[in-house]
């Protein structure tokens, strides 16, 4: 048996090819004042989603929040906006920004706008999914938060997470 790997003739022209080079950074488009210095419920979570007026939005829009090891906000990012009853989330959108940020822990949240804060099976499943997710990348998801307009639904305090 021959173990020498043949490899297949080139010519110079295809033996080069041009690889980009790339920078990644977390760019800050604007600040909000919030006056908690950390967050340590669900309760105090809401209001700072009230704060950026989550709860009226028109459409369905899925929000991370960012922390550090104190609970302190260290950033916040809309991962998606979707339509009036669905949006898009994927783990790797939401775990970008919080790997840019050093974050220690997210919390996310999305909002309906029918105002039932009640998850669906889907919000079910993608908690699920970013639990896990982020128990590979070492960035603890603390609670998903459904908003509405008169509350919230908070996974961890009904045990989900």
């Amino acid at each position: 048996m021959n173990n020498n790997l043949t490899l297949p003739l080139f010519t110079e022209k295809e033996k080069t090819t041009s690889v980009p080079l790339y920078s990644v950074r977390l760019v800050r488009e604007s600040s909000i004042t919030f006056m908690h210095p950390a967050i340590k419920s669900a309760d105090i979570a809401y209001d700072f989603l009230c704060n950026i007026g989550l709860p009226d939005k028109a459409s369905e829009e899925f929000y991370a929040l960012y922390l550090n090891t104190k609970n302190q906000i260290i950033g916040v990012e809309m991962i998606s906006r979707g339509t009036l009853n669905a949006s898009l989330v994927h783990p790797r959108e939401v775990f970008k920004g919080a790997l840019l940020a050093n974050a220690n822990s997210i919390m996310v949240a999305h909002n309906h706008p029918s105002g039932n804060t009640e998850p669906s099976n889907a919000d079910i499943k993608v908690t699920e999914l970013l639990v896990k997710a982020g128990e590979l990348l070492d960035v603890q998801v603390l609670d998903h938060l459904v908003v509405g307009d008169k509350g919230y639904y908070s996974f961890r305090e009904r045990g989900l997470i």
